[in-house]
């Protein structure tokens, strides 16, 4: 195991957990930075790996997560904004 390995192997140990646990607990904003984080770490790691192996084309991985990650966000922001909307309508109180 070379250095580039460890590196990835330390990212999906320590960061990689932390992430998933933010995405899974709290409200929906802690859920999203969570999730967006969590995109960030596995790219991370996609462009650690390449130098492991001494392959280039699993940086490809890498750039096909950096163009997805930014619309899964999107995604999801719009379904919890949904969601909200669906649950509480514009200019109704809620009920007590």
């Amino acid at each position: 195991m070379n250095a580039w390995a460890a590196a990835a192997l330390v990212l999906l140990a320590t960061a990689a957990p932390a992430c998933l646990w933010a995405a899974a607990r709290g409200a929906a904003v802690r859920r999203l930075i969570g999730a967006s984080l969590l995109s960030s770490v596995v790219g991370a790691v996609f462009l650690l790996l390449p130098m492991a192996y001494g392959r280039s084309s699993y940086q490809d991985l890498a750039l096909m997560l950096a163009v997805l990650a930014p619309a899964g966000t999107l995604v999801f922001t719009r379904f919890v904004a949904d969601h909200r909307h669906v649950a509480q309508p514009h200019g109704s109180t809620p009920e007590t």
